[in-house]
């Protein structure tokens, strides 16, 4: 998986590309997790995820939850169909907020 951040209209970018897995659960828990102490709304685009199995999903859950805690929004953004249909089965669809593009995420 390779993870990139980047700042973009006032938000925290980050961008997934590949399989959000057990394998590589530990970066990506590390960094969703400085994503979200960096004081700014944090976007997730998930449009190249090819997979995400429990342990991504958790990972997504953890820095939600630490967002909201600290106040700042977290969103997804251009969820895979494959991502999509593993949150809809854990219900996390009425959960986080998700939206179609990267663009709309961000106001664009």
């Amino acid at each position: 998986m390779n993870i990139s951040v980047r700042e973009d209209r006032g938000f925290l970018v980050m961008t997934l590309d590949g399989e959000a897995d057990l394998q590589h659960t530990p970066t990506l828990r590390k960094m969703l997790l400085e994503s979200v102490s960096g004081g700014k709304p944090v976007v997730v685009d998930m449009s190249n995820v090819s997979y995400i199995d429990s342990s991504g999903v958790a990972s997504l859950v953890e820095a939600y939850q630490s967002a909201r805690k600290k106040g700042f929004s977290f969103a997804l953004a251009g969820l895979s169909p494959a991502a999509l249909r593993v949150l809809q089965l854990a219900r996390l669809d009425r959960v986080f907020t998700i939206h179609a593009t990267l663009d709309a995420a961000v106001g664009g």
